[in-house]
């Protein structure tokens, strides 16, 4: 009896054995232990030999622990990652000198050394580069150097809904390169259009941004095209700029955008601050040339009143013609030649 149960312990000793373990065991005969000559003996060697599993298998539970949730980094091919819908860099944001001292280092170093984060899609195809796999979190810079070097990107692979995206974006951003003030009223103007947040103090809250700073960020990012394109990028539009920008547009929207339209058409490189302080200030002689005086005639046929002529403060001209002062043959007439007259 004490044999067997001897054997029986011998077995389940290998049994429980590490696999290098087992492995050195079959390369390398080992002395047979001594067998024990009694069954309390017996059963006392099988009890340590279990303790010794036990706690091999307990130490090995403490080791998993450290990476217990732990998203691995994979090497993943640039093209089967796209932009996220929040995506918040302007294309000019990938033409500067600190994208391409970003690139040069990636190149240095053989690849990305931060990882970017991405969430899985559903295959979707993406022309002729085959399926998009993934939605970047964040990292659209680094991406895009890889993408361009024609290197795998490092990316951590995680799930993320819309809002955890939006603000694991926002929260990175501020913590490696800053968005510009435009570009970043542009993502927090995305959010609130599309319903990601009910309110914009809603938004600050869920960043953690004073509600100030995303008011003027959204009042940058409203800012008519005409106004954008004034500037040599909308990148060199500051956060101070908004208020001023605002109040101009208010008192005089056509001005404004009169002034913004000028600066383009003129083409000269000028400093940012140059093309702020034009847009908000009138320019000389400028009610004189753009603008009719503000003024009322009344015309008169057989000293009856036949029409009205009127221009207001914003340069608006109003002309108000009296039952019977015009045949329907001759209001087409005045249709055509406003069209010719009017300013192109």
């Amino acid at each position: 009896m004490s044999k067997k149960l001897a054997a029986k312990a011998g077995l389940i000793q290998a049994l429980n054995l590490p696999p290098m373990a087992s492995q050195r065991a079959a390369a390398e005969p080992t002395p047979e232990p001594a067998r024990p000559k009694t069954a309390p003996g017996s059963m006392l060697q099988f009890m340590s030999s279990q303790s010794a599993a036990i706690k091999e298998a307990e130490d090995l539970k403490e080791r998993l622990k450290a990476f217990d949730g732990a998203s691995p980094v994979r090497q993943l091919d640039p093209r089967s990652i796209r932009p996220s819908k929040w995506a918040n860099r302007h294309d000019a944001s990938f033409e500067n000198a600190d994208f391409a001292e970003l690139k040069a280092e990636i190149e240095s170093a053989g690849g990305n050394v931060q990882p970017v984060r991405v969430r899985p899609l559903a295959g979707v195809l993406n022309g002729s580069t085959g399926p998009v796999e993934y939605e970047i979190v964040f990292g659209h810079r680094r991406h895009r150097a890889c993408l361009e070097l024609g290197i795998p990107v490092r990316a951590l692979v995680e799930d993320a809904s819309d809002q955890e995206l939006f603000e694991a974006m926002e929260r990175e951003n501020r913590g490696r390169k800053n968005l510009s003030a435009w570009e970043q009223g542009c993502m927090y103007r995305k959010a609130l259009d599309e319903g990601l947040y009910p309110s914009l103090r809603k938004l600050a809250e869920s960043v953690k941004v004073d509600v100030s700073l995303v008011s003027k960020s959204v009042s940058l990012a409203r800012l008519p095209e005409a106004v954008v394109a004034a500037f040599p990028s909308p990148l060199d539009i500051q956060f101070r700029w908004a208020q001023p920008l605002a109040e101009a547009l208010q008192k005089d929207p056509d001005g404004v955008l009169q002034r913004a339209k000028r600066i383009k058409e003129e083409g000269r490189v000028l400093a940012p601050v140059q093309v702020f302080d034009r847009l908000c200030k009138p320019e000389e002689g400028e009610g004189a040339r753009d603008r009719v005086e503000v003024s009322s005639h009344r015309l008169l046929r057989q000293g009856k009143l036949a029409a009205t002529v009127q221009s207001d403060a914003k340069g608006r001209v109003t002309v108000k013609l009296e039952p019977g002062a015009i045949t329907p043959e001759r209001y087409q007439q005045l249709l055509g030649w406003l069209d010719g007259f009017v300013k192109a």
